[in-house]
This record gives structure tokens, sequence and C-alpha cells, in this order.
């Protein structure tokens, strides 16, 4: 995306009703903080969080199994 594309997205984000441009905001200023994170992922864990998010049927654990999970991790 350019950057004359990303200024006429933005210009038209000044023309929504002022809760959306709050939500905009919202989510430009967590992006933001991302950046200056320092936690990063590995490329191991991104192409695992990919691989994981395509999955058509994922398994899904109840409270009481994610809670049984932790346990066995000593959390």
């Amino acid at each position: 995306m350019t950057k004359d594309q990303v200024k006429a997205v933005l210009d038209r984000v000044l023309t929504w009703p002022p809760e959306r441009q709050e939500d905009v905001a919202e989510f430009l200023l967590s992006v933001e903080a991302q950046d200056n994170s320092d936690y990063r992922l590995s490329d191991e864990q991104i192409a695992e969080l990919r691989r994981r998010r395509a999955e058509t049927n994922p398994k899904t654990l109840t409270p009481t199994e994610f809670d049984e999970r932790l346990r066995r991790f000593g959390l």
C-alpha cells in the first residue's frame, strides 16, 4: 500500500462517526504499542500460529480441560 493510499483511507476515517473513529484510533495505538514491545515471535512460532489458524476443525478445550492442561504444566 502506498503512502497516498494510506492517506486516502485515513482521510475517509475522518468522515466516519466519532465512535468508529475512536475504534480506529484505539486499534492504531495498540499496533503502535506492539511495535514498541520487546516481545517478538520467532519465525517458527509465526509459522505454527498460521498453521493453527488455517485449521478447518481446530480442537477446542472445555474450561475444565484447559485447567487440567495448565496444572500438568505447573501453572
